[in-house]
């Protein structure tokens, strides 16, 4: 663990001059005014929607589409990579978005990588926006067994997922999100093909520090309930509680492509005491037709 600690501010402190070094660049370099239609499509103000385990409040706003990427090894040999497209339909109101992921549990890891789950998302922008102080914006999502439960790549059953974000920005340099979500599989599968309902709650809380308008610095705080299928109709419960320190920045580009790098060092406290794997993150976020259109 001191290792780890050690080894985990070497690697911040490395990437935290190469961001701010590329953001100051960023800011104070000359490039040449770009058109109107072009200014209309690039981003602007500060990063907003690139938290990496705590969900933000923001919808996509129309014709604006998000690639997001996320890979965490862990200390126990699991190791998880996802994928989420998220698409504006037709107003900042209503959003889709699809999850994929592939993963390895540390248990099979003789099994190699493979499918996990998926979840199709749907996000309600029920008030605020990113220019607003206070967004909240409900989600439900349909979780769908695609991953195998025998090598612990998925829960085996058909599920339903509720999140409830909420965003609040204090003032000019500080933001908070806060989550409540609830998972239910009601037919979750073991790898002995045993099934039972599970559900399972989950609060998360992170705090953002606007260094800069494209560097940030937060750090994360995420709990889950975790109940596992132990034998037909039972289930064992357990609990997971990461606190995860990191950092973000942006690079804007004319054509109106924001790219958002990321990287977080999380570790388990309590029941988890020991388990950490670092976070790596990117975004790619651009318009997916003309701004005079989105209007």
């Amino acid at each position: 663990m001191r290792f780890y600690s050690l080894s985990s501010m070497t690697v911040l402190v490395l990437t935290l001059a190469i961001a701010v070094r590329a953001s100051d660049s960023g800011e104070s370099g000359t490039t040449v005014p770009p058109t109107l239609s072009e200014a209309a499509s690039q981003p602007a103000g500060p990063i907003q929607d690139n938290s990496f385990l705590v969900e933000e409040a923001y919808n996509q706003e129309d014709g604006v589409i998000q690639h997001i990427s996320f890979v965490q090894p862990l200390s126990t040999g699991d190791w998880v990579y996802t994928q989420t497209d998220e698409w504006p339909m037709g107003s900042l109101k209503h959003q889709l978005s699809l999850t994929m992921s592939v993963n390895r549990s540390g248990i099979y890891a003789s099994s190699g990588p493979g499918w996990g789950d998926t979840s199709l998302n749907y996000r309600y922008q029920l008030a605020g926006s990113g220019e607003a102080r206070l967004a909240v914006a409900p989600r439900i999502s349909l979780l769908v067994p695609t991953g195998d439960s025998t090598l612990g790549r998925g829960s085996g059953g058909w599920g339903l997922q509720t999140n409830l974000p909420i965003s609040i920005q204090h003032n000019a340099h500080l933001v908070t999100h806060w989550n409540a979500g609830l998972t239910w599989v009601p037919a979750a599968q073991n790898p002995r093909h045993e099934h039972a309902a599970v559900l399972n709650p989950s609060v998360g809380q992170s705090t953002v520090w606007l260094v800069k308008p494209r560097f940030n610095a937060l750090c994360e705080i995420v709990w889950t309930s975790n109940a596992a299928v132990s034998a037909r109709g039972r289930t064992e419960r357990s609990s997971s509680l990461y606190v995860s320190p990191g950092i973000r920045w942006a690079y804007n580009f004319r054509n109106g492509l924001q790219v958002v790098p990321g990287i977080a060092l999380p570790f388990g406290i309590g029941e988890i005491a020991g388990q950490h794997g670092p976070i790596f993150y990117l975004s790619l976020e651009h318009p997916f037709r003309p701004a005079h259109s989105r209007r």
